[in-house]
């Protein structure tokens, strides 16, 4: 099911809900009613309640948008590295340079059509990613400097791949969940008790009553869907994106 379909249903039923439980509990309220009675301390309590609610939510989405950030800046970082390693084994005879660049690509392709389907289901990486990015650090490694100028380029080119392996880590780390069931425990009962707290007030049939009542809880329904959509950096709609691995690696994308 597509993600802004749930969304759309997600939206919809929050406001039906919220209006239908509106409109029965209107027809419980006697003519002789005062809406005005309503007591100052109530009203106080929801705007508290709705306040408190509103900072929980706005840490909530800045927490999970760091963490889909962070998750990116990983992919540049790695994608950066191995550029860098194919770019400075330049220096290198024709077929050590061949044999790592051709290594690197391997990797890169794989990660980009094989780890990163892995990441976006299982929410972590694979053995034959490791095992590739193993081969690239072995390439580099094992190659002895024949000259000075070799030489000088060969512990670069030994700190790229343990910063490319590094972000491979950071990655991997990232690609899960990142908010515990605690956390949406507390933040769909604190949606249901703000919503809740729309009835105290004695909410009325009007038109405008009930627009607000359907768009508030519609809000609250959105930025929950917004927060977990971001929950997951690699695994949903608006994601962290191999497009590093693909700006430097054009080769990569055919497969």
């Amino acid at each position: 099911m597509s993600e802004w379909l749930v969304l759309t249903l997600a939206m919809v039923a929050a406001s039906a809900v919220v209006l239908t439980i509106a409109v029965l509990n209107n027809r419980r309220v006697g003519d002789d009613d005062d809406p005005s009675e309503t007591p100052d301390v109530i009203e106080y309590m929801t705007m508290m309640i709705g306040v408190v609610y509103a900072i929980v939510l706005g840490l909530a989405i800045a927490g999970v948008w760091e963490g889909r950030s962070a998750a990116q800046e990983y992919v540049r970082q790695e994608a950066q590295a191995l550029h860098e390693v194919n770019v400075r084994s330049a220096v290198y005879p024709a077929e050590v340079r061949t044999r790592i660049r051709a290594d690197v690509d391997a990797y890169v392709r794989h990660v980009v059509h094989d780890e990163w389907q892995t990441m976006t289901e299982h929410g972590s990486l694979t053995d034959e990613g490791a095992r590739l990015l193993g081969k690239v650090r072995t390439d580099v490694a094992e190659y002895r400097p024949r000259n000075d100028h070799e030489g000088q380029a060969y512990q670069p080119l030994v700190d790229q791949v343990a910063a490319a392996d590094d972000a491979r880590n950071a990655r991997g780390q990232s690609a899960g969940a990142t908010m515990p069931g605690v956390v949406w425990f507390g933040l769909i009962t604190g949606a249901l008790v703000t919503i809740g707290l729309i009835f105290t007030l004695q909410i009325r049939r009007t038109f405008r009553e009930l627009l607000l009542a359907g768009l508030f809880s519609v809000l609250i329904a959105f930025l929950l869907f917004l927060i977990w959509d971001f929950d997951s950096p690699f695994g949903r709609g608006i994601s962290a994106t191999a497009a590093p691995f693909l700006d430097l690696f054009p080769g990569a994308a055919g497969g």
